[in-house]
């Protein structure tokens, strides 16, 4: 049997598969999540949920031949070097997860895995310049071109961090940030901060439509979020950018980016939303495990 294990770690919930390979595709035989593990040695501790994880789907959907799991942040290496959500530095995942499974891991970047899945499984199926957009919490970009992830030392595809000219403070320590007014969690932040009204998400101001500060903030992401959009083409020239993120199921709202970006002599991208939903990580982490040798 030819089974891989799958485990996205994510800065609050672990999601966790078993895939079986099945065509050009993957079938998911079971899956787990769990919320993220914490501890003084953060690593350690995700470490060893995601052996933890792996094992108890193994003991439950069959033998497993091979791992892969995926993290947020700058990953390069086999390391774990920054990840503001999970607390990690430095950390040395590859060998940790090597030490506690006895089968091949491949370890790799949540967002560049999820672009991979899009463009094999997904949305980017049968083009070769791609950037994959998952707006959540936080903004990144896992850019493909000519089909291959582009990493540059795990450093590249950091949308989010793009300058669009406000000055709102971002966590990163910059203002002006993309990520700062588009993002999800931003979204309904400065929507509170705007009426005063304390909302779950940015999928509740989308719902109110008609109000004066709603709709205010929603112009506000929309216009970043084509400014960005406008830069990914000028400097990438991407065949065709995947938007993911449940912020995206709102109607019109891609269409709405797209009447915004303004291009002249730029190749305009095709604009899709996402067909993977929250499984693109874990599907990412299942076909980076099938090609685990560690």
């Amino acid at each position: 049997m030819n089974r891989v294990a799958a485990v996205d770690v994510g800065g609050t919930t672990v999601k966790a598969a078993v895939y079986e390979p099945v065509g050009d595709g993957l079938k998911r035989v079971a899956e787990l999540r769990r919320p993220t593990a914490r501890g003084a040695d953060p690593g350690s501790a995700v470490a060893d949920q995601a052996a933890a994880m792996i094992t108890e789907l193994g003991a439950t959907a069959g033998p497993i031949a091979k791992a892969g799991v995926v993290v947020p942040g700058i990953v390069h290496n086999g390391l774990a070097k920054f990840s503001a959500n999970l607390g990690f530095r430095d950390v040395p995942m590859a060998d940790l997860l090597a030490e506690r499974l006895d089968l091949p891991v491949a370890f790799g970047h949540d967002v560049t895995a999820g672009g991979v899945a899009e463009h094999r499984l997904g949305a980017a199926r049968g083009f070769g310049d791609i950037a994959f957009v998952p707006v959540g919490t936080g903004i990144a970009a896992s850019l493909l071109l000519a089909g291959r992830p582009y990493r540059a030392d795990g450093r590249a595809g950091e949308l989010g961090h793009v300058d669009i000219g406000h000055d709102d403070a971002c966590g990163c320590g910059a203002t002006g940030c993309l990520e700062a007014v588009a993002s999800a969690s931003a979204i309904a932040r400065r929507f509170t901060e705007r009426s005063g009204i304390p909302v779950d998400g940015a999928r509740e101001v989308l719902a109110r439509q008609g109000d004066p500060d709603a709709d205010a903030v929603i112009a506000e992401a929309v216009d970043a979020l084509a400014a960005a959009l406008r830069l990914l083409a000028t400097l990438l020239a991407p065949e065709v950018v995947v938007f993911g993120g449940g912020l995206f199921e709102a109607p019109g709202l891609l269409e709405r980016i797209d009447d915004k970006t303004q291009l002249t002599f730029q190749r305009k991208p095709q604009l899709r939303r996402a067909e993977l939903g929250d499984e693109a990580g874990c599907l990412g982490a299942g076909l980076l495990a099938l090609g685990a040798t560690r």
